[in-house]
């Protein structure tokens, strides 16, 4: 891929969400930051190369959210971002058309690797 990689990312943990962003920044990420899936949806207009999406959000969870960004910019992959214990909806979201999921906390390096496949696989 020949440009930075916009990565959306949505979580309604403002701590994990800002953190993120500076570790996907300084790795050469353009990083864009959602607290809702509502933010998420609005934010859709920026083109994200590729969207980090929490199940577990209060108003519009995770589920909700990948819904409508399949039928707003169905091309973007979404790798969802899960807590312990809720694989069983990670994997019901693979089957909404989620590209992948990982479980929280995450490894970095797991986390670049999955964005870089995501960005390839499009």
């Amino acid at each position: 891929m020949d440009h930075q990689i916009k990565v959306l990312m949505v979580d309604d943990e403002d701590r994990f969400r800002e953190t993120t962003k500076k570790i996907l920044n300084s790795r050469g990420f353009h990083t864009l930051l959602a607290k809702s899936g509502l933010e998420a949806v609005e934010k859709l207009s920026e083109k994200p190369d590729v969207i980090i999406l929490d199940i577990k959000m209060p108003g519009m969870d995770g589920h909700e959210t990948l819904e409508i960004i399949k039928i707003k910019a169905p091309d973007v992959p979404v790798i969802m971002l899960t807590g312990h214990g809720a694989l069983n909806s990670a994997k019901l979201a693979l089957e909404k058309g989620a590209f992948d999921y990982l479980t929280k906390p995450c490894e970095l390096e797991e986390l670049l690797e999955k964005i870089r496949k995501a960005c390839v696989s499009t």
